[in-house]
């Protein structure tokens, strides 16, 4: 504890005397400070016992005591010591009933005791309790790094930090989720304060912010050296952090940091074996994968799994998916293999697990911010998933997870399931320049004939190819008769320089006459 008026009061060598604010003693006092001047203020910082001996000061007075003692009680001073027996012999009324309008402490010093007595006793007390700050904080920070080399999670470090600052600590992930928490009852309200940790992670780490007022004070502080953040820790407070406690944080920012790089150095390790993996599995070899994955990745494999292939649409795209997957499936305690590829990730996951949910809500997001921001091009990533897989078709699940990421980029969504493919209908796939371009060169010809009014040549087509070339149905269809619509197909084979007798010449002008239709501009 700092000095305070009523210590000094109570200091048996001082010998000093209330005369004034007698309720208000408590006040800490940062120094003690001599000054004769008639207004000292524009020289105080606040918090100082301001010495006196009114040399220069109308002391009987009333008006100009009220207006002195105003002056000083507004600059924050914690008290007045009027010495006597020097120009004074008591301490004047009109001084004392100034201090007691104002609820300025007031003091009186008998002449006995030299004002050197009190700045260096002052002083002392000040020292004392800056060692016992920082021996407290040495021996928080002796308790948090044993937590910490314990092994045995952050759960032990937080509850150590939160008795050494008298409230509640908490650990974010670098989605803003809440890793662990002291006591149990701060999840809750930790979990509230995930929007002010997501705009912390968005600064260059180190940073910090104050969140709340006095009576529910928290300090969050980014963790991590990098560019981005690696996660976050919140200690919640009822009053500003003391020199000890200040000690215990930063302590405890340091460990986390250094167990955060720390597991960030494992994880390049655990990628590097999940790449040799992953080139066994797709090499076929799913018998020397599942030797090399271990404990590790080994659960992962005996069980169905979805491969996804994230790509960047934006700069650091895949890392906030990977980092938002990896701290979903921390959560749950499930197996991640992740493979950097170059601007893209190959990613093994559970199949139902919270890792491709996470990916899922996380794309939804991405897809929902997009239409407002301008388009696909504003989200992060773009991702292809598999269907359900195992050991033994992972080449198959990584075309799968191919085409479905091409789909994605065409439709301009940031995910698209091979599922939906394999179960929808392959018109959709027809809204493509290229195939927009095919279609245009395959039919202008036919449009030009019809626009000149010489026939309906692409009506007639479009029926007989529905028909599957029954010429008595398509031509019903049509309205016309059979023979009329003979004489068009072979007016369209001879315009197309191709035969109609060719099933994939049937095929490619079906498609063609699809993709028209697919994107011709809607009517009204």
């Amino acid at each position: 504890m700092p000095p305070t008026l009523a210590s000094l009061v109570q200091h048996s060598a001082l010998k000093l005397t209330v005369r004034a604010g007698a309720d208000r003693l408590g006040t800490p006092v940062r120094w003690a400070h001599a000054s004769e001047l008639a207004d000292p203020v524009p020289y105080m910082d606040g918090g100082e016992l301001l010495l006196v001996t009114a040399t220069n000061l109308d002391a009987e007075n009333a008006d100009s005591m009220r207006r002195y003692v105003r002056r000083l009680a507004g600059a924050g001073v914690a008290g007045v010591g009027f010495a006597v027996g020097v120009n004074y012999e008591d301490v004047p009324e009109a001084l004392v009933e100034a201090a007691e309008e104002a609820g300025l402490p007031l003091l009186e010093v008998p002449r006995r005791t030299p004002f050197l007595a009190i700045s260096k006793a002052v002083s002392a007390a000040i020292a004392a309790d800056q060692y016992r700050a920082v021996t407290a904080g040495f021996e928080a920070q002796r308790e948090l790094t044993k937590a910490a080399l314990a092994g045995d999670g952050p759960a032990d470090l937080l509850a150590r930090l939160a008795a050494h600052v008298d409230g509640w600590a908490a650990l974010y992930d670098t989605s803003g989720a809440v890793l662990a928490a002291a006591p149990e009852w701060a999840a809750r309200r930790a979990a509230r304060l995930t929007p002010d940790v997501e705009r912390l992670r968005d600064r260059p780490a180190p940073a910090s912010v104050v969140v709340g007022d006095n009576e529910d004070r928290v300090e969050l502080q980014s963790l991590g050296t990098g560019r981005r953040a690696r996660g976050a820790l919140a200690v919640g407070t009822g009053a500003a952090l003391g020199t000890a406690e200040r000690y215990a944080v930063h302590s405890a920012v340091a460990l986390l940091t250094l167990t955060t790089a720390r597991s960030r150095s494992l994880q390049g390790a655990e990628q590097r074996l999940g790449a040799a993996v992953l080139r066994m599995l797709l090499a076929g070899q799913p018998d020397h994968a599942r030797a090399v994955a271990g404990d590790l990745y080994g659960g992962l494999l005996d069980a169905p799994f979805r491969l996804l292939i994230a790509e960047a649409s934006a700069p650091a795209g895949p890392e906030l998916l990977t980092e938002t997957m990896e701290a979903a499936a921390a959560r749950t305690g499930e197996a991640l293999l992740l493979v950097p590829e170059g601007e893209r990730v190959v990613v093994l996951a559970a199949d139902g697990g919270s890792a491709v949910a996470a990916c899922a809500a996380y794309a939804e997001a991405q897809d929902d911010r997009a239409p407002r921001e301008g388009g696909a091009e504003d989200s992060d990533v773009v991702v292809g998933l598999s269907a359900p897989s195992g050991p033994i078709a992972v080449s198959a699940a990584y075309k799968q997870a191919e085409q479905a990421l091409s789909v994605a980029r065409r439709r301009g969504r940031a995910l698209v399931e091979h599922e939906e493919l394999a179960a929808g209908s392959v018109l959709p796939l027809l809204a493509d320049d290229a195939v927009r371009a095919f279609a245009d060169g395959m039919l202008r010809a036919l449009y030009e004939h019809d626009a000149k009014g010489r026939g309906d040549l692409v009506a007639s087509l479009r029926a007989w190819l529905s028909r599957h070339g029954q010429w008595d149905a398509a031509a019903a269809d049509l309205g016309v008769h059979r023979h009329t619509l003979r004489y068009r197909m072979r007016r369209v084979e001879e315009i197309l320089g191709r035969s109609l007798d060719d099933p994939d010449v049937r095929m490619e002008l079906w498609l063609a006459l699809k993709a028209t239709e697919a994107t011709a501009p809607a009517e009204g």
